[in-house]
């Protein structure tokens, strides 16, 4: 009859101290390192799979494979071995590993059973914390911000492995370990290859956790990094919605599902999904293997432009997506506001406005406008306007939404590496709509003879429209004319270039409180254009 394991010692070293997690192949458990004394984690393989020798290879085979990944966000190996079962008293003597023989494997213990089949174990280090699994369960849907923050990471985690010629073949939150800390951490890699603890087999094929299975894994075709790239974007769907894709009354309905249908649109869940968050679910879920991420390298790309975008657009990040925000490459970075890229210099800013702000008062009193002049270059014999930092206002009327209102003011603040970003849209020409584009107010009124712009994406097209009123009530989606809203255009449309200053007629001589800058083609093999600086010339 087989004891219960609690307390006794692997290796002659790890005292087993609790269960945490049992599958089809192993039990892990919570142990502590008598040598090092640090609490570790063990995965320990049932014995009934233990006796087939091809298993055991196998298992001894990944081990080694897995133990060379060092990556941050996956759970490291520690050690690895087996426990050797026999007869007779199992006094500490020394195994072929260095591993005492110790109690636990004499016939009958709680390892023991079958004479002469070592039981292999895996030591990991040991995350104090909850599986993805379980804060969905807790939480719901993930902010979007926090949920893509992970996805990052644990993609990063995927790349390394691929480096290495590991698949995973079983992503799913129940292998995402969230730390007390709240980073991401991804275990069972390399042992899901071949062992598969929660999976459906068929036809003698592991396939892995339905819920999360591609399509090729479900029918039995051979298996890449590809795979496990569809599997995490549907981990993504899940953190974004609370929910997976799929449902059925049986895992093989589940599996078919994946096979014959796409993954819904996460817009449809949650709407407020960015168009660059969903553009990363549907392509790393896309059936069509020549559609779909051919990397995580290259899936980790477009993550981190999609958390920049959101974190853009929720104007805040705390917790873990700060963590991911500094590691973020420059070029999206970029489309972060200046205080979250520079929180230092922003908090020192912010110490600063206090003793400046009479100062200010009585410069912009001197002045029609206040603010800053622009930073945008302009012809000889042109005066700057002075703008105010709220001078800025995207402006989206035939939309759904505003686009992108945080990152607004950043085209008036002085600094060429901020800027405001349209949405991500799939066609230059924006669609069924014939523009967006983000309006100056230069209350109460300028006779502006030229509007300069700076872009980091040139090649976009625009016009200029000016206006002292114009129609703000009218809702989201209304197919009123611009002209139709009170707007008067003083500018044709042209292609603006990294800086472009454009001249703007100047009928009976009128002063104009607003100016709008119109784009109605985005720049070539682009989904987004981009304004840096814009101001104003007398």
């Amino acid at each position: 009859m087989t004891r219960n394991p609690i307390g006794t010692l692997l290796g002659g070293r790890y005292r087993l101290d609790a269960e945490i997690g049992r599958g089809g192949m192993s039990t892990v458990y919570r142990a502590f390192d008598t040598v090092l004394e640090r609490p570790v984690a063990i995965k320990l393989m049932h014995r009934e799979i233990a006796t087939d020798s091809d298993q055991l290879e196998r298992f001894r085979r990944e081990a080694r494979a897995v133990a060379q990944l060092n990556h941050p966000h996956i759970v490291t190996v520690i050690d690895a071995g087996e426990e050797p079962s026999g007869h007779g008293e199992g006094s500490s003597t020394s195994g072929a590993h260095g591993h005492a023989r110790s109690e636990i494997g004499q016939p009958g213990s709680v390892l023991g059973g079958v004479v002469g089949v070592g039981t292999p174990y895996i030591v990991l280090e040991y995350v104090d914390g909850e599986t993805l699994k379980q804060l969905i369960r807790r939480q719901g849907p993930l902010q979007i911000t926090e949920a893509l923050a992970y996805t990052v990471e644990i993609a990063r985690a995927l790349g390394a492995a691929h480096e290495h010629l590991i698949v995973h073949r079983d992503v799913k939150p129940q292998n995402v370990l969230i730390s007390s800390e709240g980073s991401a951490k991804i275990t069972d890699f390399g042992i899901a290859r071949t062992l598969t603890e929660e999976g459906l087999t068929l036809d003698g094929r592991v396939l892995g956790t339905t819920d999360y299975v591609s399509p090729e894994q479900a029918l039995g075709q051979p298996v890449t990094g590809q795979s496990d790239l569809y599997s995490l974007g549907v981990v993504l769907y899940e953190m974004l919605t609370g929910a997976v894709p799929f449902s059925a009354q049986t895992p093989v309905a589940v599996a078919m599902r994946h096979v014959r249908e796409q993954v819904p649109d996460v817009q449809a869940r949650r709407p407020e999904v960015s168009a660059a968050t969903a553009v990363v679910v549907e392509r790393a879920t896309a059936a069509d293997l020549q559609q779909r991420y051919p990397n995580a390298a290259s899936m980790v790309v477009d993550l981190e432009e999609a958390l920049a975008i959101e974190t853009s657009r929720s104007g805040q990040a705390t917790g873990e997506v700060t963590s991911v925000l500094r590691t973020l490459p420059r070029r999206s970075r970029r489309r972060l506001p200046w205080r979250m890229r520079h929180p230092w210099r922003w908090a020192g800013s912010l110490a600063l406005l206090a003793a400046i702000v009479a100062v200010v008062l009585v410069l912009a009193a001197g002045h029609t406008h206040g603010g800053v002049p622009p930073n945008v270059p302009a012809s000889p014999g042109l005066q700057p306007v002075r703008l105010s930092q709220t001078a800025a206002h995207d402006y989206n009327p035939f939309g759904t939404e505003p686009e992108h209102p945080t990152q607004v003011s950043n085209i008036v603040d002085g600094d060429p590496n901020t800027s405001w970003s349209t949405e991500h849209y799939l066609e230059d020409s924006f669609g069924s709509k014939p523009g967006v584009g983000v309006y100056l107010d230069a209350s109460p009124g300028v006779r502006a003879r030229a509007l300069a712009i700076q872009t980091p994406t040139p090649g976009f097209m625009a016009s200029v429209y000016a206006a002292n009123a114009f129609r703000e009530g009218l809702p989201y989606g209304n197919t009123t004319p611009l002209t139709k809203r009170g707007w008067m255009q003083v500018a044709p449309v042209r292609t603006v270039t990294a800086s472009t200053t454009i001249a703007l007629s100047d009928p009976g001589g009128v002063r104009y409180r607003y100016y709008l800058i119109w784009i109605v083609r985005l720049p070539p093999a682009s989904e987004v254009a981009e304004i840096s600086e814009a101001g104003l010339f007398t």
